[in-house]
């Protein structure tokens, strides 16, 4: 499932909308705190790409089998959202101070998501998160992301610099 996003900050509402369905479509309560968390998720990561990117770009998500029977015991797979754009350069976590208004969405993201990362793809990137199902969501922060070398703290977050 996958919705084209237009450069306009009110794409942002209008991807909520469409994740929350999705979400419903898949027989996840809008009250449950994984469906909450994804569409936090969605905010952040379609905000980012309208914001600082200026492209059009493609929301993904991908949701684990309706039906149980689909999927072995215990290999639930992870619920999945992806934002592709044509902007080349990689995604930068931020410092913000308290009185900033901006700048903490990559924050959330390692917060939120029990994994996250970006990949380069032909001109530009797709950055993508995973939430586990049966997890209590904020358990993240254990990502393995690839931004090169270096290493710089920022809330007590470490993260590799470009």
């Amino acid at each position: 499932m996958q919705l084209e996003i237009r450069p306009d900050p009110a794409e942002v509402g209008r991807a909520r909308r469409w994740a929350r369905s999705r979400l419903a479509g898949s027989g996840m309560d809008a009250d449950e705190s994984l469906a909450e968390t994804v569409i936090l998720l969605v905010s952040e990561l379609v905000t980012n790409a309208v914001v600082h990117t200026g492209c059009p770009a493609v929301l993904r998500l991908v949701l684990p089998a309706e039906d149980p029977g689909e999927v072995p015991a215990g290999a639930m797979p992870p619920v999945r959202l992806e934002v592709a754009d044509a902007d080349c350069r990689a995604p930068v976590p931020r410092c913000s101070d308290e009185d900033e208004t901006g700048g903490r969405g990559l924050a959330l993201v390692d917060g939120l998501a029990d994994r996250w990362g970006w990949t380069r793809e032909g001109a530009g990137k797709r950055i993508w998160c995973e939430l586990d199902r049966g997890v209590q969501a904020g358990t993240g922060g254990a990502a393995a992301v690839a931004y090169g070398t270096g290493i710089a703290a920022c809330g007590g977050l470490a993260y590799e610099a470009v």
